[in-house]
């Protein structure tokens, strides 16, 4: 430790011998940051590269005062370089036309839903807003707030957050970018359940209501959605 901190001295003191051999003692690190982006139209080792620059980044700004360890505050030092070049880039925006459709949809929703005194269907919302079913349930998703992966369903408190690991907080908004974009890929049975259990916090039986199937039906959707969920974000 003392070692490393030495080190870590002499590379903020601008050191190249000793920033070199931060970089490559960290790789592991830098790796297991960046490959949380894997999948997003970005070459891996473009990505490694980006993470060093907020590594190097880390080394130039770390303080020993701070009371943490380096590693601990160099994390988001490199998943946020990342996530900066991602969105500037455009890979992780939500598009202007999705967002028109998602307010679109939220004034249909609260239109039907005083006209009918219910929850309306994904069919009154599709033929209200002129939208498919499908691309409602994507733009809610996509627009959707972040609370919506912690809210609990079913009798154990189960999260969509389960499906995460046990990050930081700051990798935590990386995996739910990640989660999102793997919620999309769903089949849309799957991705209407999810959005209607996790995102708008129905019970299986009205959500078994709006889309027309049975119960059971949403139950098994929504275990084997949940399932494509886990294994999309190994």
């Amino acid at each position: 430790m003392d070692q490393q901190l030495e080190l870590l001295r002499q590379a903020r003191a601008g050191d190249a011998d000793a920033t070199r051999r931060m970089v490559q003692e960290n790789a592991g690190l830098i790796w297991s940051v960046a490959r949380r982006f894997f999948g997003r139209g970005v070459d891996p080792d473009d990505l490694y590269q980006l993470g060093c620059v907020g590594f190097l980044k880390a080394v130039r700004g770390y303080d020993e005062s701070f009371g943490t360890r380096f590693s601990t505050y160099a994390v988001p030092k490199i998943s946020g370089e990342i996530r900066r070049f991602l969105r500037d880039d455009g890979a992780v925006k939500v598009s202007r036309s999705v967002k028109e459709l998602a307010a679109a949809i939220r004034t249909a929703r609260a239109a039907l839903e005083q006209r009918l005194g219910r929850e309306p269907t994904l069919s009154e919302l599709a033929a209200e807003t002129g939208a498919a079913p499908e691309d409602i349930a994507s733009a809610e998703l996509a627009v959707g707030p972040m609370e919506s992966l912690q809210r609990e369903t079913g009798d154990d408190g189960f999260t969509l957050e389960n499906v995460l690991g046990d990050f930081t907080q700051e990798e935590r908004m990386v995996e739910h970018v990640a989660l999102r974009e793997a919620i999309n890929t769903l089949p849309e049975r799957e991705r209407q359940v999810i959005a209607l259990r996790y995102f708008h916090g129905l019970t299986q039986d009205a959500s078994a209501r709006v889309i027309g199937v049975s119960q059971v039906q949403v139950s098994r959707l929504e275990r084997r959605a949940v399932e494509n969920l886990r294994r999309a974000l190994l």
